[in-house]
């Protein structure tokens, strides 16, 4: 009998706490396998090669996609990102369950390409003003790549209701409980 996986698909515009609720996720539902998506972004302060993200060159980057290695990428705020395809149908063979942090456009070629397995959840925060404040307040980002991240976002956030499920992070205990509500109904 073939195994088969879930995927578990969680997007967001940046600044919306994603990465905050997928931490906690991780940890209450171990079960959950989050891949590790290739980038030619800077690493940030605390993140670790291998683990949040797999850091390439860009040369590296189109190398792969030029070989077809990738099942989705994009170009998002000048970088490139991007899920290797033999990772996730080697884990899905053996019935893993598998957890994206994605982008709008990533999601819709998951979608295209898993179809009902692929579930998403979206993330929103609870005003446009709200999720400025909180890009502000990083202090990671340019005035540049600040404009760039909001114009990006709105265009994300008209896309909320296209999904299987949104999450309001009004407040972030409130929004976790649905969150983890909204997975443990998927893992049946």
């Amino acid at each position: 009998m073939e195994k088969t996986g879930k995927i578990i698909v969680i997007v967001a515009p940046s600044g919306t706490g994603k990465s905050t609720l997928i931490q906690r996720l991780k940890k209450e539902c171990p079960e959950l396998l989050e891949s590790v998506s290739y980038t030619t972004r800077q690493t940030r302060e605390g993140e670790v090669d291998g683990q949040h993200y797999n850091f390439i060159s860009e040369d590296k980057f189109l190398e792969m996609k030029g070989n077809d290695e990738f099942l989705e990428w994009a170009e998002v705020h000048g970088n490139y990102y991007g899920t290797s395809k033999s990772f996730v149908e080697k884990q899905l063979s053996e019935g893993k369950v598998l957890l994206f942090d994605l982008d709008v456009q990533g999601t819709d070629s998951f979608k295209n390409y898993f179809k009902e397995k692929a579930r998403v959840i979206f993330i929103a925060p609870p005003s446009v003003e709200t999720l400025q404040e909180r890009l502000l307040g990083r202090g990671t980002e340019t005035e540049e790549s600040l404009k760039l991240r909001l114009s990006n976002a709105l265009g994300e956030l008209k896309r909320k209701d296209d999904f299987d499920y949104c999450v309001i992070n009004d407040e972030l205990e409130r929004a976790y409980q649905e969150l983890v509500s909204i997975v443990k109904g998927i893992l049946g």
